[in-house]
């Protein structure tokens, strides 16, 4: 997709920022206009003057940052910002989450957000809509996963893992125990599971996100609280919490327990032998490096900007390719995802 190489987005202290609408994209500090591509912490912070974000994620949106003057998109859709039109469309990466589309002048440009695509192109986040490719002549990407080694499984193969797992530490009478990120991951976890195996409870962290999954039509298996099983029921059960909860009071019904943790981190040995794991799950919302390279391919884009993640070795692999490709300046590093 060819065009002049106008700057729709730049790098500023607050965040990514287009010049041409005054406004912000998932800015770190308070700025007067936000988008926020999704409700993670490291994306969405309170105190905007006015934000605008996809219409699937807007409850969450509410119940993390409390009240707020909040624009809601549906996909697609589209608005002007100071000559700017934009629209949002799916990331695959947890309810709600979106790329920004800009149009100006006839140049397009998209900023990704965190997205998800993997070697497998019939895997998607099933609590979520996938992917769409979106055509540019600019594409900021994310680039969390961004080195050859990270190459997802199936997710199939991956949730089979888990159960049998969970089913042999029933069978003994040991609870199973998954650290997650309590929005996205653990909802993905309880989407993917064979509930039939035994309880399914959750941390209140993660019950409350399930709440605002479940307002927008995302389909979970119920869940139980811990105090309405018996011993031999808990001692069957997978728990599913975020990892503050481990270190706290909250599991000691449970007894001895297996735990386990599932994220992307988990494909180096290193991140597997941490601690009091007993399993390592590689699950993750994130794209890997196949489906950062395809999503690429994609979009058409003349032109690559890489933030949050890899830069160095995406921005290389992509300029041996023959393709204009860089570090987004400025762009800052945030906190490496629990992903």
């Amino acid at each position: 997709m060819s065009g002049a190489h106008a700057d729709l987005v730049v790098a500023r202290p607050e965040g990514l920022y287009c010049p041409a609408g005054d406004f912000h994209i998932d800015p770190w500090r308070a700025v007067p206009r936000a988008v926020i591509t999704h409700a993670h912490a490291d994306h969405a912070r309170r105190g905007h003057g006015h934000t605008l974000a996809a219409a699937d994620g807007a409850g969450l949106l509410r119940m993390r940052l409390g009240a707020l003057s909040l624009q809601a998109l549906a996909y697609g859709e589209c608005v002007d910002l100071g000559g700017v039109r934009l629209s949002l469309h799916p990331a695959g990466h947890v309810l709600g989450s979106a790329q920004v589309r800009l149009e100006r002048a006839g140049q397009v440009w998209v900023v990704s957000g965190d997205y998800f695509a993997s070697a497998h192109e019939d895997d998607a986040n099933p609590t979520c809509a996938p992917l769409e490719p979106v055509r540019c002549h600019c594409f900021v990407t994310e680039s969390t996963f961004a080195l050859p080694l990270y190459r997802w499984r199936p997710q199939a193969e991956v949730f089979g893992d888990i159960d049998r797992w969970w089913a042999a530490n029933a069978g003994q009478g040991r609870a199973s125990v998954i650290e997650a990120y309590s929005l996205g991951k653990a909802q993905r976890l309880l989407a993917g599971v064979d509930a039939a195996i035994g309880p399914l409870v959750v941390h209140p962290a993660v019950a409350a996100v399930n709440q605002a999954y479940r307002a927008a039509g995302v389909r979970l298996p119920s869940t139980v609280e811990p105090a309405a099983l018996d011993p031999a029921s808990r001692r069957r059960a997978l728990v599913i919490a975020p990892g503050a909860a481990l270190g706290s009071g909250w599991l000691r019904p449970f007894g001895d327990v297996s735990l386990a943790f599932a994220s992307g981190w988990m494909q180096l040995r290193r991140a597997r032998d941490r601690g009091a794991l007993e399993r390592g799950f590689v699950l993750s919302d994130h794209a890997d490096w196949p489906g950062l390279l395809r999503t690429i391919a994609a979009t058409g884009a003349e032109r690559v900007r890489v933030m949050h993640g890899f830069e160095d070795a995406l921005v290389r692999h992509l300029q041996h390719l023959g393709r204009d490709a860089a570090r987004l300046q400025g762009s800052g590093a945030r906190e490496p995802p629990a992903d």
